[in-house]
């Protein structure tokens, strides 16, 4: 049976991590088979071209795919591994990790994740990445 666990506990959760809260990462939303998470697009999170680095985008798709995990497993799970395919430059104001349920038994969940940047002139959003993976449950 799956522990009841809403946004305000996922928000704990994320800020419990060291690493979340140095990156600034927020948990938008969570529940239903999915959940969002956003980061600030800051320059020391750039690499040398003036690009978002890949190792933020990762983060996001790895936390945004245990956290989408964790609405059909509970909340203590781990990411199993996942795959991600960096489409183009991350560039923007702000990285949206959203991240969905495709299938979820009771032993694991397969996740899917896109990930966008919404751009810091009129708000429109681009896919720069796009994540796979399975979530486990804590043994």
């Amino acid at each position: 049976m799956t522990e009841v666990f809403g946004l305000a506990q996922a928000r704990k959760t994320l800020e419990s991590q060291p690493f979340s809260r140095l990156v600034q990462a927020r948990v938008t939303a969570f529940g239903d088979g999915g959940a969002t998470l956003e980061i600030d697009i800051r320059e020391e999170l750039h690499q040398q071209n003036g690009f978002l680095h890949g190792g933020v985008l990762a983060y996001a798709a790895d936390n945004a795919l245990t956290f989408a995990g964790g609405t059909a497993l509970g909340p203590a799970v781990l990411t199993g591994g996942f795959t991600i395919q960096y489409l183009r430059p991350a560039t923007g104001r702000t990285l949206v990790a959203r991240a969905e349920v495709v299938h979820a038994g009771r032993r694991q969940a397969v996740v899917r994740c896109d990930l966008s940047t919404v751009d810091a002139d009129d708000g429109s959003e681009r896919v720069c990445a796009v994540a796979q993976g399975t979530v486990l449950p804590v043994q």
